[in-house]
């Protein structure tokens, strides 16, 4: 080999050795990525459920209040109970169907 091939093949390692070396840091940050992906992820359906569970206490809250009302609106109230009533019908109606 002469002394211009030796130093293509000098200048062909270095230049590989530096894609292998930029290769890894994509690597490592790609894995980093990934793994705060996943975190995200995870994050999200923590707050899914937490966001599922406070409208199930919503509308635990707005059928308790349905219920005390005061004494002077029991027709109301019996009205609205029976709504409920009617619309748990249908419910079970369509889960039935």
């Amino acid at each position: 080999m002469t002394e211009e091939d030796n130093r293509q093949l000098s200048i062909f390692e270095a230049r590989f050795r530096h894609l292998l070396y930029l290769y890894e840091q994509i690597k490592q940050k790609n894995d980093i990525l990934t793994r705060e992906l996943l975190q995200k992820d995870e994050k999200i359906k923590e707050l899914e459920e937490r966001c599922r569970q406070a409208e199930i206490n919503y509308k635990d809250l707005k059928a308790a209040r349905i219920i005390s009302i005061n004494d002077n609106e029991s027709k109301d109230t019996k009205q609205r109970l029976a709504k409920l009533v009617r619309e748990i019908d249908k419910c079970i109606a369509l889960l039935n169907g």
